[in-house]
């Protein structure tokens, strides 16, 4: 089974809207908290992205809260959820 994951840092505001929306559709997932440059720089190379959260749904990269929030309206979201 492939993990839910969010890339993230605790006072993020947009890591927060995400975890609520997560939790709204009953997902679970596992939190990365991005503390330091190492970890920054992981980031970077697993996503090419320099900002959290980062969103990985049943190992999909999603992107951010935008993205994962567009997914969500879309339908996209159910499609990976039940892919």
């Amino acid at each position: 089974m492939k993990q839910n994951i969010i890339y993230c840092s605790d006072t993020c505001p947009f890591c927060q809207m995400a975890y609520q929306l997560l939790e709204k559709h009953n997902i679970a997932f596992k939190k990365h908290l991005v503390k330091n440059q190492t970890d920054w720089d992981r980031l970077m190379e697993k996503t090419g992205q320099t900002t959290v959260p980062q969103i990985f749904i049943n190992g999909v990269h999603i992107g951010g809260f935008d993205d994962l929030s567009a997914a969500e309206q879309s339908g996209k979201l159910d499609d990976i959820l039940n892919g």
